[in-house]
């Protein structure tokens, strides 16, 4: 008990240090090259908001022309994505823009807004634009000089134009900061030299040309906040074959639970005795993190579900879609922290959660787990925190 209150406090603590402004979106990057963002959320003074509907007028703040996201997969910087427009569709905004994968994006110091030295601090912070430079002028034509000798013409006097001073954008102190300016281009290549992809990140495998896979890749845009670090739990074959046979019992349990609360709200259905549901799990997915630095490792399991003997509640052979979210102690027992076995048929009771990855969302340098959650009334995007044996929501988006 004492340890779980003080992660807790910990955790509340750390919530409190940072207010933001810090934006979440999705990068969803397309095997051609191209990129654009999907908005979730944005941390401003502390709470949490739906990053499409904040400050938009219309546009929401979080893809203003400009706008610089750093995309990190599982704590690992994949590169920048740049946002140059917004465009609506289907009632969801998207951000357009040009992506720099790792290892070509430019220090991320050159990134980060800083207040003018006579600025108050305590004034609220407002979004800035790179400062255009003013265009440097052309080079003097050179011309030949004439032989010794000749007579040189007279030249028409003509009066210095200075170039005009570029318009800046007008100042709003009521909006927030985020990361502004655009990285500097990739390096040109040699002449010859095959073309290669500038889209596709350094640490992230290409998928094969004959797949047509869209990757999704959580992206963050903030003033500060801490600097992102690795979330994957290392696991040796041995241990994570372990780990994976112990999630995979503690599922067993949860689909049987699920069932027989099934069979029991069935109207005219008949207690008999019966060998135990054995079911049977498909396309596994098992994600191992190591969320707070704590070396406890958090185990996120994604499957379909068989029960072949299941009772009149459900038709023999029907599929069920499981998450799993458990904590592992010191003493190598897991704990349940969340669970969800739904099917197609009651999404409007028990939605599908589908993991996208472990994200630091309120730039606390501990992670948080980000879901899409699929109900009857569609989509949305959520955030929880594993504090304990337990889920805490911090952020939940409205269904589209």
């Amino acid at each position: 008990m004492a340890l779980l209150l003080a992660q807790v406090l910990a955790a509340q603590v750390a919530a409190k240090a940072n207010k933001g402004p810090r934006a979440l979106g999705l990068l969803e990057l397309a095997p051609n090259g191209k990129a654009h963002l999907v908005p979730v959320t944005i941390l401003f003074e502390g709470k949490f908001y739906d990053a499409a509907a904040f400050k938009a007028s219309p546009v929401p703040m979080v893809l203003e022309s400009g706008t610089v996201y750093e995309a990190i997969r599982t704590g690992v910087s994949q590169g920048l994505f740049t946002v140059t427009g917004a465009l609506q569709a289907r009632n969801t905004w998207l951000g357009e823009g040009t992506w720099v994968p790792a290892g070509s994006a430019p220090p991320k110091k050159a990134l980060a807004p800083s207040r003018p030295p006579d600025e108050d601090v305590d004034a609220p912070p407002v979004l800035r634009r790179e400062k255009p430079k003013a265009p440097e002028p052309p080079p003097a034509e050179t011309k030949p000089q004439p032989p010794a000798g000749t007579p040189t013409p007279p030249s028409p006097a003509t009066a210095p134009t200075a170039a005009p001073e570029p318009a800046q954008p007008p100042d709003d102190s009521d909006r927030p900061v985020l990361r502004r300016g655009k990285p500097e281009p990739a390096p040109k290549q040699a002449p010859g030299t095959p073309k290669t992809s500038a889209t596709a990140p350094a640490a992230v495998k290409k998928p094969p040309a004959t797949t047509a896979a869209i990757q999704i890749i959580p992206a963050i845009s903030d003033a500060g906040g801490a600097e992102p670090r690795p979330y994957s739990f290392a696991l040796k074959p041995d241990e994570e074959q372990q780990l994976r046979k112990k999630i995979l019992a503690l599922a067993t349990d949860e689909v049987r639970t699920h069932v027989k609360t099934m069979a029991a709200e069935t109207v005219g259905a008949v207690k008999t005795k019966s060998q135990p549901l054995q079911p049977g799990f498909d396309d596994i997915q098992l994600r191992v993190f190591d969320l707070s630095n704590s070396n406890e490792p958090v185990l996120v399991l994604m499957a379909t579900v068989r029960v072949p003997q299941a009772p009149k509640a459900a038709a023999p052979g029907q599929q069920f879609y499981l998450t799993l979210v458990a904590r592992q102690d010191l003493y190598g027992e897991l704990h349940k922290a969340f669970s969800s076995v739904t099917d197609a048929n009651h999404l409007d009771v028990t939605p599908r959660m589908e993991l996208i990855d472990a994200v630091d969302a309120d730039g606390n340098g501990s992670g948080e787990l980000l879901f899409r959650q699929v109900s009857d009334a569609g989509s949305a995007f959520v955030v929880y925190r594993v504090i304990g044996n337990q889920l805490w929501p911090l952020f939940q988006g409205t269904p589209e």
